[in-house]
């Protein structure tokens, strides 16, 4: 199957929270139902907005996966549980690091799939903050990638 990385508009915003949601629910499983509900406004109405967003765009137009970058950092990555395992996310993360320039992304701890994953794309670990951004208890792991050059 053809995929191509494509920049996520507007009109895609309802497919990409319908996938944020599946994901979440298939990965996230230490999130709270409150929690889920209450920050699915905020994506979709600031988070997206916030974000330089790319998606992956199949042969018959379907989004299987997006990512959203900022400043050198990951800040969403997700894809469809249906469409996982099949190299969407593998060709997100490759397409932020060569053409937006990302060296960055934070991991919730509990996620040890998505740990898994950065660390297969040759991201390491480089602290830890024991809440989310949102200051609820989920701590996350700081990771960058292991072959950039640090400028003091």
């Amino acid at each position: 199957m053809i995929m191509n990385i494509e920049h996520a508009e507007r009109k895609d915003y309802q497919t990409l929270i319908k996938i944020w949601e599946e994901s979440v629910r298939a990965t996230h499983d230490f999130l709270k139902e409150a929690d889920l509900i209450a920050l699915k406004p905020l994506i979709l109405d600031h988070y997206f907005d916030a974000v330089n967003l790319t998606c992956v765009r199949n042969s018959d137009g379907g989004i299987p996966g997006f990512c959203g970058t900022h400043e050198g950092n990951i800040e969403m990555l997700f894809v469809s549980p249906a469409a996982r395992g099949t190299g969407v996310g593998t060709l997100l993360t490759q397409y932020a690091i060569e053409h937006q320039g990302i060296t960055r992304v934070d991991v919730n701890e509990q996620n040890e799939q998505a740990l898994g994953f950065y660390q297969h794309m040759g991201f390491i670990v480089t602290g830890r903050s024991p809440l989310d951004g949102q200051g609820k208890p989920y701590p996350l792991l700081h990771m960058e990638l292991s072959n950039v050059e640090h400028i003091d």
